[in-house]
């Protein structure tokens, strides 16, 4: 399959990213390092109303989580029928099982536009016109440091060059930085109860991550997505603030068994008469004498004198 064959689904936002970056670059004068950054910033201001909607979704989730646990106990031991119950229990409730993962697939093809950027296009941007540059047997062409008469503008902070992939200590640099933002951003994301949707969201990183170390993959792309990781992290507590936590709703009973515990025990202190306290006895002070004996009451024989 070759390149075009792969890159004509994602054209249309590679015509579109292309400009944008340009745009990014010559107007506000910042390398192209800080345009990947900024252009990653657009995309996620963008995608804020599929964030909303992925925030709403986990919190409805959450509320009807017990009741999807009852059906997962109650057709336990037949798979397609607790698959069947369950997604009829989403459309009765009109909740969307895939909303908590819109955010993260939708950046997919943002991400596959820029790959082909670095690769192709937006390389010669990046580069420089350099005449007599002729790719290798596997049809790759060097790195832009490698090319006499490059303008360094590949360079970004410690990275040597966006369009090529990162090796050595800057690959490890890299990688820290995207893993350390990746558990960041899961941490603070609260979990789905839905199975599938907790591997979609933990899985598609991890893969990523993978295909980093496999594959010569430029170091443009790691910018891209450890700031797109940060830019999760400061949102999630902009909506959490705004919108409220999301909490989980505990089976009823589990509360109530704790001290001071939660809506159980608050009705059943409700229900319950109070009871009077016994009366406390006094308590000699210290040194001083006993207290008298109490005294008898005498019985009266009925007779009056």
């Amino acid at each position: 399959m070759t390149h075009l064959a792969l890159i004509a689904p994602v054209q249309f936002l590679v015509d579109v990213l292309e400009p944008i970056l340009v745009w990014i670059h010559d107007t506000l004068g910042v390398g192209w390092g800080m345009s990947i950054v900024l252009l990653t910033v657009l995309v996620r201001a963008a995608m804020a109303p599929l964030t909303v909607k992925q925030f709403k979704s986990m919190r409805a989730m959450a509320e009807v989580a017990p009741r999807l646990k009852e059906l997962q106990a109650k057709y336990k031991d037949d798979k397609q029928r607790q698959q069947q119950e369950i997604m009829k229990f989403y459309a009765e409730n009109k909740i969307n099982p895939f909303a908590s993962c819109l955010p993260l697939l939708a950046q997919f093809p943002f991400f596959i536009g820029l790959f082909y950027l670095l690769q192709n296009d937006l390389r010669d941007e990046i580069c420089g016109d350099a005449p007599g540059v002729v790719a290798n047997a596997d049809g790759k062409l060097p790195p832009c440091g490698q090319i006499e008469g490059a303008t360094g503008a590949e360079q970004f902070l410690f990275i040597p060059d966006l369009t090529a992939g990162a090796t050595g200590w800057v690959l490890a640099v890299l990688m820290i930085l995207y893993v350390g933002s990746q558990l960041l951003s899961t941490l603070l994301t609260p979990s789905s109860p839905d199975r599938n949707q907790r591997m979609l969201m933990y899985g598609l990183p991890l893969v990523f991550a993978i295909f980093i170390l496999l594959y010569d993959f430029p170091a443009g792309l790691l910018v891209y997505w450890i700031t797109t990781n940060l830019w999760t992290v400061g949102q999630g507590y902009l909506i959490r603030k705004k919108l409220g936590p999301i909490m989980p709703v505990k089976p009823a009973g589990e509360a109530g068994d704790k001290v001071g515990g939660g809506l159980m025990a608050r009705l059943q202190g409700v229900a319950a008469p109070a009871k009077e306290p016994a009366p406390a006895t006094a308590k000699p002070a210290p040194g001083g004498p006993p207290p008298p004996p109490p005294r008898k009451k005498k019985k009266r024989s009925g007779r009056r004198r």
